[in-house]
């Protein structure tokens, strides 16, 4: 059985999602609230599961794998066809940079423990993060991109990307200073898989959420 530890708004956790659906390995949801109980990741029976007290973590092959990254890796390994990386080593190390500029470079200041760390202007400080590494990946991505953010075929930076636009439009972020990315976001949303992880199609995704 394989089991995915998920909040529904969670930008690690629908990277994870994204990449079970492109490679079609059926999995149980179980949802960890991070608002609820005072965050149920936080809980000591969800540290049993991810001592760092984080989502995702995938239970697959009788293992515990936590970070979104390595659990891409692994599952790209696992289940090489369709793949997620290029079969040639720059492409490969390009895919991977740009996953990890929004891996390293962005997401981390929006994150929930960070933005609460922050506290009064908490929304103004993960938008002008957000502004400032789109700048840079901007630039990247007219240089990488074809119709996805990586030539005309899906990769590991895509499952990267399309979390972190929901992040972009929830602080308001104008997406008319960047329109590779947008194209290139526009192009992946229609597509089944990133149909299938959205945050709007989740279990734990609440009514009246906004």
């Amino acid at each position: 059985m394989v089991i995915l530890y998920s909040f529904f708004r969670s930008s690690a956790s629908w990277r994870v999602r994204i990449a079970l659906a492109f490679k079609e390995i059926k999995y149980e949801y179980r949802a960890v609230n991070l608002f609820q109980d005072g965050g149920q990741q936080n809980s000591e029976e969800y540290k049993r599961v991810n001592p760092m007290g984080q989502v995702p973590a995938l239970i697959i092959d009788g293992h515990t794998l936590t970070q979104s990254v390595s659990i891409i890796e692994y599952l790209e390994e696992r289940n090489p066809d369709p793949p997620l990386l290029p079969k040639d080593k720059y492409g490969r190390a390009q895919v991977r940079a740009l996953s990890e500029i929004i891996n390293s470079g962005i997401q981390p200041y929006q994150n929930l423990s960070v933005l609460d760390k922050v506290g009064k202007g908490k929304d103004e400080w993960a938008k002008s993060f957000i502004e400032k590494g789109y700048h840079g990946l901007e630039t990247f991505l007219k240089q990488t991109s074809g119709k996805y953010s990586y030539g005309n075929t899906v990769t590991m930076a895509d499952l990267f990307l399309v979390p972190q636009m929901f992040a972009a439009k929830r602080y308001k972020v104008n997406m008319e200073q960047f329109p590779t990315i947008s194209q290139v976001y526009d192009s992946l949303i229609v597509l089944p898989a990133f149909k299938a992880a959205d945050a709007v199609n989740q279990p734990d995704m609440p009514p009246n959420f906004q």
